[in-house]
């Protein structure tokens, strides 16, 4: 047992932490997404499975969860079907970090592949000024968005080749009238390489130095329909490395885009 201050903690917890940690970390860098900012549906996963004292009952509930039959699982991890009800009805021992990894990475893919439904409702943060929100299972293009939503790019010198993980779409005059700084932090939703898209602007000046004030920075801005692009604005873009995007499409058109992204 090892001290961390006042509070001792088993070594056996410490090691059921520390192979949660490893899941989290090996779904993020497989797919190559950017650390997160704050407790994801990965981690929940993994942290409870390792937690658990009936693992195989924990992996059952949310493959339940997904909606996922156990043929479907093992299909998508290369495993037969009797391994998966093995694990959930206790005939095997624990699975290890290994299979942990594999499980929770299955899952998520054939999540991915129908949209998103079950990852999506439980990383959308309550937050009133955001309308959509969404983390990309693989890096997308900004030249890929900008082309999408028929966009106008204000910082013509910056790479478009970037790629990014997500994107949050908010109401700028809510934002202002509502958003707090924690709740800052969750337009970035899982990690900070996305596009924050913002409706309501009207010269574009108060988003961009909202962003400007804070330590985080999304990779690409778009402003939809703004009345008019205020120069300070694309100053601060360019100051910040961040693209700058302008887009007169109508609101749910975007919406319905950027969806099959």
């Amino acid at each position: 047992m090892r001290s961390t201050g006042s509070v001792e903690i088993p070594i056996g917890v410490r090691k059921q932490r520390h192979l949660s940690m490893q899941c989290s970390t090996f779904l993020y860098t497989t797919s190559a997404m950017p650390v997160v900012m704050y407790l994801t549906i990965t981690e929940k996963i993994a942290s409870e499975i390792t937690l658990s004292d009936k693992p195989g009952l924990t992996i059952k509930k949310w493959r339940e969860t997904f909606d996922i039959t156990q043929q479907e699982l093992a299909k998508s991890i290369n495993f037969s079907t009797s391994v998966i009800s093995d694990y959930e009805h206790g005939r095997r021992a624990s699975p290890g970090v290994g299979m942990i990894r594999k499980i929770i990475e299955g899952m998520i893919s054939i999540d991915h592949h129908r949209g998103s439904p079950i990852v999506n409702k439980f990383s959308v943060p309550q937050v009133e000024a955001i309308i959509d929100i969404r983390e990309f299972f693989e890096g997308k293009s900004i030249s890929g968005l900008s082309k999408m939503i028929g966009a106008k790019n204000l910082t013509p010198d910056k790479d478009l080749s970037r790629f990014i993980y997500g994107y949050t779409v908010i109401d700028s005059v809510k934002a202002i009238l509502t958003l707090s700084a924690d709740d800052y932090i969750k337009l970035y939703g899982w990690n900070s390489d996305r596009a924050l898209i913002f409706t309501g602007v009207e010269f574009g000046r108060s988003p961009m130095i909202a962003i400007r004030t804070h330590s985080l920075k999304p990779a690409v801005i778009v402003y939809h329909q703004p009345k008019r692009i205020d120069q300070l604005a694309v100053k601060l873009a360019k100051l910040e490395n961040i693209v700058f995007l302008s887009t007169n499409i109508p609101l749910d058109d975007l919406l319905l885009k950027i969806k099959k992204m």
